[in-house]
């Protein structure tokens, strides 16, 4: 069995308020966790209006496709535009 894991920080840009903030990372976690059936939350930096960070697990038994589909979040992450991403990681382990 093979997880990963991804974690991407998001810069903010326009929210005056934790309501706009939430509004913006829960549009970002719907569509990926619709679009590739991962597991994500917002997972730190939650009392910055500026700054988010959101984190992903993914379970499947070929490390090729995890590492294959994390970067296709962090692509799609990125090319929804909805916040500037400033860091990514990732980590796959073998179980």
């Amino acid at each position: 069995m093979v997880v990963g894991t991804g974690a991407i920080r998001l810069r903010l840009f326009g929210v005056d308020s934790l309501k706009g903030k939430r509004k913006v990372v829960k549009s970002m976690t719907g569509r990926l966790s619709g679009r590739f059936n991962i597991s994500i939350a917002e997972t730190g930096l939650n009392d910055s209006l500026d700054w988010a960070e959101i984190g992903f697990a993914l379970v499947g038994n070929d490390t090729r496709v995890i590492n294959s589909k994390i970067d296709k979040v962090f692509n799609m992450a990125d090319e929804m535009g909805l916040a500037m991403i400033s860091d990514t990681r990732m980590e796959i382990i073998h179980l």
